[in-house]
């Protein structure tokens, strides 16, 4: 029983991603899951059950990236990758995901960032004292504030359409406001392994070639 109901949910959080929640009725997503309005009743009581569940799937799927990292990288790298992680994930997601779901579904929406927030908030700062320790990060810089500006950016890059015109792949989306963000309370030692970890990855290797092709703007 709980198997069948964890398969609708996933391919539900599926379509939403895809096409947003508007566009999604619970008889479209019946039909495209092949069973019937009964069915999917008999999981979910209604839309918004629907959506908490479904939300709380797309968070879980990515705190277990959080709790599951690598011991052995050091924290400036790590920090970079979770957020790289979560630009190249979140990339090709339809903004109208988010936009209908806060829209149409306020008290979901905060329900659900109550609940998760604390807990992404709690690993993010672990890596950043373990960085500050490590000697990549500052110290003259209070990591909950500067934690706080990355989680405002982050949200503005990839929930929403304030950088839809400058057509970024989602690297150069990284490199141009994630990146500059987190280089700025690193320290010299910090930005050295961190400019030479974006090297290994090829990361600015792959934007240029695509500006060179003239798909991205900058």
């Amino acid at each position: 029983m709980e198997e069948i109901k964890d398969e609708i949910l996933k391919l539900c959080l599926k379509y939403f991603l895809q096409h947003g929640i508007r566009k999604m009725s619970n008889d479209k997503l019946a039909g495209l899951l092949g069973i019937s309005t009964k069915t999917f009743y008999k999981y979910f009581e209604n839309k918004e059950q629907l959506l908490e569940e479904a939300s709380h799937l797309f968070h879980a799927q990515q705190y277990r990236v959080l709790k599951n990292l690598p011991i052995e990288q050091n924290a400036v790298c790590q920090f970079f990758d979770l957020w790289r992680g979560g630009v190249e994930m979140e990339h090709n997601v339809n903004k109208a995901f988010f936009r209908d779901l806060h829209y149409y579904y306020p008290q979901v929406a905060t329900r659900v960032e109550s609940a998760i927030s604390k807990k992404f908030k709690k690993q993010f700062l672990i890596i950043i004292k373990r960085g500050i320790e490590e000697g990549d990060f500052r110290q003259n810089f209070i990591p909950e504030i500067a934690l706080e500006g990355i989680f405002v950016l982050y949200t503005a890059l990839v929930r929403t359409e304030h950088f839809k015109n400058f057509r970024l792949s989602s690297s150069a989306a990284m490199l141009n406001t994630l990146a500059l963000y987190i280089r700025g309370f690193c320290t010299h030692q910090g930005l050295e392994k961190l400019d030479k970890h974006i090297g290994e990855l090829g990361l600015l290797d792959k934007h240029n070639s695509l500006k060179a092709k003239g798909m991205v703007n900058v």
